[in-house]
């Protein structure tokens, strides 16, 4: 019988397999990206100008996903990690059918719904997985590697789909791509990955010391929301990153659609913010386990501010693929580090919960981005004008998080 021991080295097949996963989930949302807010007018029945009820299906997202994300740090710890895993990928079964067959909006909506469950259950469970696989030291490269593989995955499905509704129409080409991708997931969920809660009793307990015990739930969440002002600085860092995610999702695909790109040259722009994104967190990541967290984080804010204020005052494909990636990059900084020094801050007896509640103000964020941008579009009736919008609010993160978000 093999001993049990932590460490990327010594898990290694176990490291792959969630790997394989958070592809597999990147894939899964990236597959709504592209073509999907892009035909939203012609395909879906959006009318021209409605910017409130574009923005319907990322709010829907986003509410789902941070809920989701709430309860998936507990479930995990009273059922198993492999089980919510599994569940997360049952759930996002209907999605490619509910697009194929969708008559209005509304079942875009719903299918979004769905999404939003699928994404907070199994994105949060390879997070929380690696992280009992491997040591505390090396966190920020294995939340760097899985965040890599999810927005890899993001990026190839965005592209992928783009020239899949070229050759197969749009909705033949999201259900065929759907459907193979969420039934691999499901087999290997199923079959390959193994629960990793018996590697918790191997990590030392002496993090966070004045909050080693166990916690309730709602104490973790009144500890990073409010009480602890390092962890509400992330909380809140989270949470603002998320409007450029909405930016992307909902506004540049009509963007650059209106100034004549097609399906896949879209998907190649916005494929270089994710690939950006993706790639270079192999990089960020283990950085950050030797300079720390805090400085990665506060500039990845600043650069990706800096990206989003330069995409709509060029033109081009250059320019705009020059600004995705500039904003990539800055995600890249401050996404997987964000997580690592929540988990830094986080004793291994909560830490699951505290993933949980991290990921669900941040993923409330595609929520509250998504409305403002939405009623900022509408306001002013420019689409440019969101952009502002989202690079004021990340400047304004920014400073917060520089004033309050030290490294523990």
């Amino acid at each position: 019988m093999t001993t049990m021991q932590l460490g990327v080295r010594h898990n290694l097949n176990q490291v792959l397999q969630q790997l394989l996963q958070v592809l597999l989930v990147g894939m899964t949302v990236g597959m709504m990206r592209n073509v999907v807010p892009a035909l939203a007018e012609s395909e879906f029945g959006v009318p021209r100008g409605s910017f409130m009820l574009l923005v319907t299906f990322v709010v829907a997202f986003g509410l789902v996903k941070g809920g989701m994300n709430f309860l998936a740090g507990r479930l995990a710890e009273q059922h198993g990690r492999q089980k919510v895993l599994l569940l997360g990928w049952l759930l996002a079964w209907p999605i490619p059918f509910l697009i194929f067959f969708s008559p209005n909006w509304a079942w875009i909506v719903a299918a979004t719904l769905l999404l939003g469950a699928n994404q907070g259950l199994t994105w949060s469970m390879t997070q929380t997985s690696v992280l009992d696989f491997t040591t505390p030291r090396q966190r920020g490269l294995v939340i760097g590697l899985n965040e890599f593989a999810g927005y890899v995955g993001v990026a190839v499905a965005g592209i992928a789909t783009g020239y899949a509704a070229d050759w197969l129409g749009p909705r033949a080409g999201l259900l065929w791509f759907g459907a193979g991708v969420i039934g691999l997931a499901t087999l290997s969920s199923l079959f390959a990955v193994v629960d990793s809660r018996p590697w918790l009793a191997l990590h030392p307990q002496q993090a966070s010391p004045s909050h080693a015990t166990a916690l309730s739930t709602w104490s973790v969440f009144w500890l990073m929301t409010w009480q602890d002002k390092r962890m509400a600085a992330l909380s809140q860092a989270g949470l603002v990153e998320k409007f450029v995610d909405a930016l992307v999702w909902i506004i540049w695909p009509i963007y650059l659609m209106q100034q004549g790109l097609s399906l896949p040259a879209i998907g190649w722009v916005v494929g270089t913010y994710g690939l950006t994104w993706g790639v270079m967190q192999l990089f960020t990541g283990p950085l950050s386990d030797r300079i720390g967290r805090h400085r990665l984080n506060v500039g990845g804010m600043g650069l990706c501010g800096l990206g989003v204020a330069l995409f709509p005052i060029g033109l081009g494909i250059p320019w705009w693929a020059a600004a995705a990636a500039l904003s990539g990059l800055g995600m890249a900084m401050l996404y997987p580090n964000l997580s690592a020094a929540v988990v830094d801050l986080a004793a291994p007896a909560w830490r699951a919960s505290a993933i949980g509640i991290y990921r669900f103000w941040r993923d409330i964020g595609y929520a509250v981005g998504a409305a403002g941008i939405g009623l900022v579009a509408y306001a002013t009736g420019h689409l440019e004008s969101s952009f502002g919008f989202v690079a004021t609010s990340m400047f304004m993160s920014a400073a917060y998080l520089a004033w309050r978000g030290q490294d523990s």
